[in-house]
């Protein structure tokens, strides 16, 4: 793995690169620019910038309007407000009318640690899933957030793309190949399969690296789209391992964990075991915070162990 880049960082330079290339991307802040990155954008394209202060509900509602009027905008704040105080018009107004709007929640799962439970997001991704119309992105490293954003200005219709505040190992290199609804394979192995999503794909791969010194062979699949979940692979995962394993930065119901069981319980049933949060977390040290509720390289490995004897 390569250096370490905070998604938020990656996130606002793609975005401004993005605006360079697109004239009819705009972009709408809460008030947290300097938080989200997309100040970045802002500094290139005031025209094209719209800062509504802490008003998460009418700024998605203006993004609506935005839409109708043949323009793309990215709508900027942290994941929990974007999914609770924007909840009305993101189901009323951007996912009934199936509107081009791309609501970029920054600051997810656990990573504004020091602001404890109120701004960490670990609901956002049950919410966003069970809309219709609504797809459902989150990324790993810098190179994936990059290949994201551009992916979200090609795609016609809403989507929600799930932005960490961490650093993250570079995993991908520039010219990965990105594909909306196409889970990406890293690491290939016959026992036991790790689906992840976000930035915890780091943990998931030294977790295969602590199993693979044993002797057994994991597989590790980055699901960065949950909504069209990429139904083919994970039905594929389960044929070849018969054990799987979902780690994400969320909780337990309702996310990628959910959207792994419904395939599985539908078309091949499998053991698993889901690694979330099912409690809210406190302030802390971020690492310290995803040692504790369970992300850990070695608490990976040992979900995949137990999994493998319930084959």
């Amino acid at each position: 793995m390569g250096e370490m880049i905070a998604i938020r960082d990656a996130y606002g330079a793609a975005l401004k690169e993005l605006g360079e290339q697109v004239p009819n991307i705009v972009c709408l802040e809460a008030d947290v620019a300097s938080s989200t990155k997309s100040g970045i954008f802002g500094k290139a394209f005031p025209e094209r910038y719209f800062n509504v202060g802490i008003s998460e509900l009418n700024m998605v509602s203006m993004a609506a309007g935005f839409a109708r009027e043949g323009m793309i905008p990215y709508v900027n704040t942290f994941a929990v407000f974007m999914t609770t105080r924007g909840a009305d018009p993101i189901q009323s107004l951007i996912a009934y009318d199936n509107l081009n709007v791309k609501l970029c929640g920054t600051y997810c799962g656990l990573s504004d640690s020091y602001d404890g439970a109120s701004h960490q997001a670990i609901t956002d991704l049950a919410f966003v899933r069970s809309i219709p119309n609504l797809t459902v992105v989150t990324v790993a490293d810098a190179a994936e957030t990059r290949k994201a954003v551009f992916a979200l200005a090609g795609h016609r219709g809403p989507v929600y793309l799930r932005l960490s505040r961490a650093e993250a190992p570079v995993f991908y290199q520039p010219d990965m190949e990105f594909e909306i609804g196409k889970g990406i394979t890293v690491r290939e192995g016959g026992d036991v399969t790790i689906i992840t999503t976000g930035t915890v794909l780091h943990k998931a791969i030294q977790a295969a690296d602590l199993l693979g010194a044993e002797g057994i062979r994991a597989t590790v699949v980055d699901m960065h789209t949950i909504k069209p979940i990429d139904r083919n692979l994970v039905i594929e995962c389960a044929g070849r391992t018969g054990a799987i394993v979902t780690v994400e930065e969320h909780s337990i119901y309702g996310g990628l964990g959910s959207a792994v069981a419904e395939v599985l319980a539908e078309h091949m049933p499998v053991p698993m075991e889901r690694i979330g949060a099912v409690d809210f977390a406190e302030s802390g040290d971020y690492e310290a915070l995803l040692a504790k509720y369970g992300y850990s390289p070695e608490a990976i490995a040992d979900k995949c162990r137990a999994v493998m004897k319930r084959r």
